[in-house]
């Protein structure tokens, strides 16, 4: 099991919320073992989920809500099972792949405005999904490599007033980036560069940051580099996850489950 140490450093993550136990699981598979074929033992699961506070019953309800949603498929060889995406589970994680571990210096800096004829909830519902961040009715704006509507009236942009930027934010999520950059600070500073973390310990790691991280940024769409103020939270939490991912990269399978078993 992790150190007590471990455990400590990692508390404020872990305070996040709220932390839905089938969506820990979602982001802790995607991240674990989102190559085809790859499982997770049963003991490593509960290894894992014990360390994050997730209490048994708990586990196997979210196990059993994930299996009937059609995203974790379950077997067993021997009396260990093993666990992992299903084709489903895998297509979804993967689309939501490149918005997770996009670098922030990877950010495209094109824009574009869009404006529309069609006022409806529908209308702007499409927008939406379609990428684009909204200014005022029927007015979004987005990265230049989103298709627009037919029918739109589309400008290139270029000058980015300061007034826009702040218009294009997330701000019912405003709260919880500023949580989440206050807990990523304190794990910069309680674990400094060279300190030694087992196999499992990063694995919990990855996945409390990877969690905390995707259940923010999947509710909004992204915004191109030019419309993102560097200096604000939700910016700041980007270039502190993408340092702490790749400062601990995902650990191998094999090696988290040696690192289970001989704690």
């Amino acid at each position: 099991m992790p150190s007590e140490a471990f455990q400590e450093k990692t508390a404020p993550l872990r305070a996040l919320g709220p932390q839905k136990v089938w969506s820990m699981m979602i982001s802790l598979f995607g991240d674990l073992a989102q190559g085809k074929g790859e499982v997770i033992e049963g003991p490593v699961l509960s290894h894992i989920l014990t360390a994050l506070d997730v209490k048994p019953e708990a586990a196997r309800v979210a196990l059993h809500r994930l299996r009937n949603d059609g995203w974790i498929t379950s077997t067993k060889a021997g009396r260990i099972s093993h666990h992992g995406l299903s084709a489903k589970g895998r297509n979804q994680t993967i689309a939501a792949t490149p918005r997770i571990y996009a670098q922030p210096s990877n950010v495209n800096d094109a824009w574009q405005v869009v404006f529309i004829e069609d006022a409806s909830a529908e209308a702007n519902a499409a927008m939406l999904a379609s990428g684009f961040s909204p200014i005022q009715p029927r007015l979004f704006a987005g990265s230049r490599d989103l298709p627009a509507p037919k029918d739109a009236l589309v400008m290139a942009g270029t000058q980015v007033p300061d007034w826009l930027c702040q218009s294009l934010r997330p701000i019912g999520l405003l709260d919880d980036y500023t949580a989440l950059l206050a807990a990523l600070t304190n794990l910069h500073e309680a674990l400094p560069q060279g300190i030694d973390l087992s196999p499992l310990e990063i694995a919990i790691l990855r996945c409390l940051i990877v969690h905390n991280w995707r259940r923010l940024v999947l509710k909004h769409p992204a915004l191109p580099g030019a419309l993102i103020a560097p200096h604000l939270p939700e910016h700041q939490c980007h270039i502190s996850v993408a340092e702490l991912l790749n400062r601990f990269p995902r650990p191998a399978l094999r090696d988290i489950a040696v690192s289970a078993a001989n704690p």
